[in-house]
């Protein structure tokens, strides 16, 4: 059986749940076709969450769901799952991010990719991968170390100069990024029920990617006071380009000087 080479990553992108997911995994002590096996099992992850969550879709789980078509006794334990960390994620953003209050019914879009792909990278670990980065249009979950005694850094896109990075921050678990500058105006005040647009990117770290994603919408909808809920919220960071160009942190992150040495990048 023939093994990846020493510190040289495996790479893989897919397009799923209407982005492209790209894995990044180095798995030194597996065989290639148990590495191979492990990055499909943690796309499986991402296409079966697709399947389930998806409101493009009229016959997805969700979907009925939000037609009343479904009862609780029927829905699965990963639409449970889901329920959960959205009431978590409402609870912790002071209300900015509600998922109850959108037009349509109840629509966990704005949590269930990042907690998709954190799924996904669970897989990875509990099939032996060393280290991993699995990038889902933004969201992106890591574990382990890339480079001996070195964390993952992630560049996080510029708004408005699309070839620029706005900052390389250092990421122990998770980082999510959310904003209008690549969807348009699409994020939904749960509170008035019209369009927001309080940052042009706002950018959530945190030991959870569910939460790191539900926070950076929450973020991204909120301004101010949601900026307050994610300093609460005990081990998350927030980063956060107002309309106006101007920067906050909760905690200044760390910082690269070069870009060029970024792993990932972080945008949605």
């Amino acid at each position: 059986m023939s093994h990846p080479s020493a510190g040289r990553p495996r790479v893989r992108c897919e397009a799923v749940m209407g982005t492209v997911a790209s894995f990044t995994v180095y798995a030194d002590g597996l065989a290639e076709e148990e590495a191979e096996a492990a990055i499909d099992a943690a796309f499986d992850v991402l296409v079966e969450a697709d399947r389930t969550f998806s409101t493009w879709d009229a016959q997805s789980p969700i979907s009925r769901l939000r037609r009343h078509e479904l009862d609780f006794s029927e829905l699965s334990r990963d639409i449970l799952d889901v329920i959960d960390a959205c009431a978590e994620a409402r609870h912790l953003s002071r209300g900015w991010f509600d998922p109850w209050c959108l037009p349509g019914g109840f629509d966990p879009t704005g949590l269930v990719k990042g907690w998709a792909t954190e799924r996904a990278a669970g897989i990875l670990r509990a099939r032996g991968v060393a280290a991993a980065m699995v990038n889902t249009g933004g969201d992106i979950a890591l574990f382990g170390r890339h480079r001996p005694a070195e964390p993952w850094r992630i560049g996080i896109r510029h708004p408005w100069r699309h070839d620029a990075i706005a900052r390389v921050m250092e990421v122990e678990s998770a980082v999510a990024t959310s904003g209008t500058y690549e969807r348009g105006a699409h994020l939904i005040d749960p509170g008035t029920g019209r369009r927001a647009d309080a940052a042009a990117s706002a950018t959530v770290t945190g030991p959870n990617l569910t939460l790191a994603d539900a926070l950076a919408t929450a973020l991204a909808i909120g301004g101010e006071d949601a900026l307050a809920a994610v300093r609460a919220a005990d081990g998350y960071e927030a980063y956060v380009i107002r309309p106006d160009g101007s920067e906050v942190f909760t905690a200044e992150p760390g910082v690269m000087e070069s870009p060029a040495m970024m792993a990932g990048s972080s945008g949605s």
